[in-house]
């Protein structure tokens, strides 16, 4: 298996772990009367799957995104960008500069 499906598939877990646990916190703590809403409904059980779903999707999203980001490139350490001699403006003093305005004629 590549190594980047491998990288993806073992972030995509670590993300819905973290989401489980989340959602498991939620029910836990009874936050916005969650539990009870959940255990007094006959829908209950897919509404915590369509949490831990959607959650799942954010969490996988993001861990995956931190684990790219952190992927070291060791050729980012040189300079780039030439031997340009750098600009110096004087902004304490504006330069007027001419502009023609140009308008339609009114009739």
């Amino acid at each position: 298996m590549p190594r980047l499906i491998r990288l993806y598939i073992v972030n995509v877990a670590i993300g819905f772990g973290i989401a489980a646990a989340f959602v498991g916190m939620m029910l836990y703590f009874n936050v916005a009367n969650l539990w009870h809403l959940v255990t007094h409904s006959d829908k209950g059980l897919l509404a915590v799957l369509v949490l831990w779903l959607a959650n799942g999707i954010v969490f996988a999203g993001v861990q995956f995104a931190i684990a790219v980001m952190r992927m070291k490139d060791d050729d980012d350490d040189e300079p780039r960008g030439g031997n340009r001699s750098p600009v110096r403006v004087d902004m304490t003093r504006p330069v007027p500069v001419k502009a023609a305005a140009r308008a339609p004629r009114r009739r």
